[in-house]
C-alpha cells in the first residue's frame, strides 16, 4: 500500500466506535468504491495518488460521479484533501478540470452535497468565467444551473486556480453550514449557509470529478466532530 497517500480517518467514537475520545485510524487507499467512475492508485511526480475519471456513460453534469471511501460516515467536521486536475485528451470544449468532494452521501448514492473547482476558469481572460471557478451543488435537486439561475453568485465564486497544479481543499461542515478554504488561506473562499439536505444529513465521502477531467487526489484527512 502506498503510504504517501495518507488517508486518515479521525473517528468520533461517540458516533462511530462507541468509545470515549477520538481515534486516528490509517485507512488503505484501495478502499474506494467507484460510482460512475474509474479509479486507481497511480504515481504522479513520484507521489502516490488516487486517480479518478468520470464514466463516459454519464453525460449529465453534477451527477454521482466519485470514488466513494468505503465505510466513511460523516456529519459534522472537517475534510481535507489535495487535488490536481488535467484535461483528458479529446475533452469537450466545456471541460474545466472539474474536481472536488462529495459529502454526506446516502447509501443509495442518490443524495449528497458537493463542492468542486473549475481550475481552467481561475485565470481565464473573461471575468464572468473567472467568477465560476468554485462551485457548490446539492444532488439531485440543486445542480449548478438551477442555483445559478435562482441565486446568481451565491453558490459559486472566484479563486486563483490552475490546471495541473495542486490545490489544498479544507471543508468545514457544521449542521446546515459549510466553509471551503483553499491552500493556506485563513479566510474561506466559499460560504454555504443553507446546505440543501439540511442540518441532520449524514453519509459517505467521495472524490468527485466531472466530464473531461483526469483527477488526482492526495492526503485525504477526515476529522468528524460530535
Amino acid at each position: 500500500m502506498p503510504t504517501s497517500f495518507s488517508t486518515l480517518l479521525t473517528l468520533c467514537c461517540a458516533g462511530l466506535l462507541g468509545l470515549g475520545g477520538a481515534h486516528v485510524i490509517p485507512s488503505p487507499t484501495d478502499r474506494f468504491e467507484p460510482v460512475n467512475v474509474t479509479t486507481s492508485q497511480e504515481k504522479l511526480g513520484g507521489k502516490a495518488v488516487q486517480k479518478v475519471i468520470k464514466s463516459p456513460a454519464v453525460t449529465a453534469f453534477d451527477e454521482a460521479t466519485y470514488a466513494r471511501l468505503v465505510g466513511s460516515s460523516f456529519h459534522n467536521g472537517t475534510i481535507e484533501v489535495k487535488v490536481l486536475s488535467r484535461l483528458l485528451p479529446g475533452a469537450p470544449a466545456l471541460a474545466r478540470g472539474f474536481i472536488g468532494l462529495a459529502f454526506r452521501i446516502n447509501e443509495a448514492n442518490s443524495q449528497f452535497e458537493s463542492v468542486y473547482l473549475r481550475p481552467a476558469n481561475g485565470r481565464a481572460d473573461n471575468q464572468l468565467q473567472r467568477n465560476h471557478a468554485v462551485q457548490y451543488f446539492s444532488y439531485p435537486d440543486y445542480k449548478y444551473e438551477r442555483l445559478r439561475k435562482e441565486a446568481p453568485g451565491q453558490y459559486e465564486t472566484y479563486a486563483d486556480l490552475e490546471l495541473g497544479k495542486w490545490t489544498r481543499l479544507r471543508l468545514v461542515v457544521h449542521e446546515a453550514k459549510a466553509a471551503l478554504y483553499l491552500n493556506d488561506n485563513q479566510q474561506p473562499t466559499l460560504l454555504i449557509n443553507d446546505l440543501k439536505h439540511g442540518p441532520e444529513a449524514a453519509g459517505g465521502i467521495g472524490l468527485w470529478v466531472d466530464v473531461g477531467t483526469e483527477g488526482f487526489f492526495s492526503d485525504l484527512k477526515i476529522t468528524p466532530t460530535p
